[in-house]
């Protein structure tokens, strides 16, 4: 079976002094690389645009708003051209082996999503979070547990892959544009009735996240309107 193709997003906001690590990193990983820029203010879109012309198959997607992680990595995903598309955050947590190995476990398995963990047993943590972030991050899967249904160990790991047909399918449904993007994301694929495969990967945490832990309870309030609107599952 011939290889299929793959598309990797990157939502990037004031990232000018590590966007250029981030592709050096994984630009090998797929052959097409979509930056998404949004709202801006530093030389972040320059940095890309010359980039690009450098290195074939990176592409800038540039918009003046910012329009949070989830929002870049949606409109990215709309613009990629490839039959498998994923995304991976841009503070370098993620080894770019490992991108490539959730790839292949998309394409070999036959999965829907395959999705990047930190939390099973095979998972390779080199450095973990701060405790707080630890304890916020339990408490935030027990409630997405008890508010959405979903199973998974870590739903908010910034490495996930999915089969372009499988995103097309819930895409024009989404209404989250935070960083609880996620779960939405991955709720409404299980409703659609793909398979999500959890992997355990080695990660690192990054200090430059630009994650604070003062978003968490915007999110979860985002979240429970969301579930209130969705009514039973």
């Amino acid at each position: 079976m011939m290889k299929q193709r793959s598309s990797l997003v990157i939502p990037a906001y004031n990232e000018a002094r590590r966007i250029g690590d981030v592709l050096c990193a994984y630009h090998p990983v797929a052959e097409e690389v979509i930056v998404v820029a949004n709202g801006c203010t530093d030389s972040t879109a320059q940095i890309v645009r010359d980039f690009a012309e450098a290195h074939g198959g990176v592409r800038l997607l540039l918009f003046p708003e910012r329009l949070g992680k989830g929002g870049a990595v949606l409109e990215g995903f709309k613009a990629a051209s490839n039959q498998l598309v994923g995304f991976v955050d841009s503070d370098l947590s993620v080894p770019p082996e490992e991108l490539r190995r959730l790839f292949h476990v998309l394409e070999e398995g036959g999965f829907g999503a395959v999705i990047g963990s930190r939390r099973m047993e095979e998972s390779r943590i080199e450095v973990r979070q701060p405790f707080a972030r630890q304890v916020m991050s339990r408490v935030f899967n027990l409630l997405i547990r008890a508010l959405f249904g979903l199973r998974f160990r870590d739903t908010q790991c910034g490495a996930k892959v999915f089969r372009k047909e499988a995103v097309e399918a819930v895409l024009d449904s989404m209404g989250s544009g935070g960083y609880e993007f996620d779960v939405e994301l991955l709720w409404r694929l299980e409703k659609a009735g793909f398979t999500i495969k959890e992997v355990g990967i080695e990660w690192r945490h990054s200090g430059e996240s630009k994650f604070s832990l003062a978003y968490g309870p915007a999110m979860v309030l985002r979240l429970l309107l969301l579930r209130l609107s969705m009514g039973k599952y």
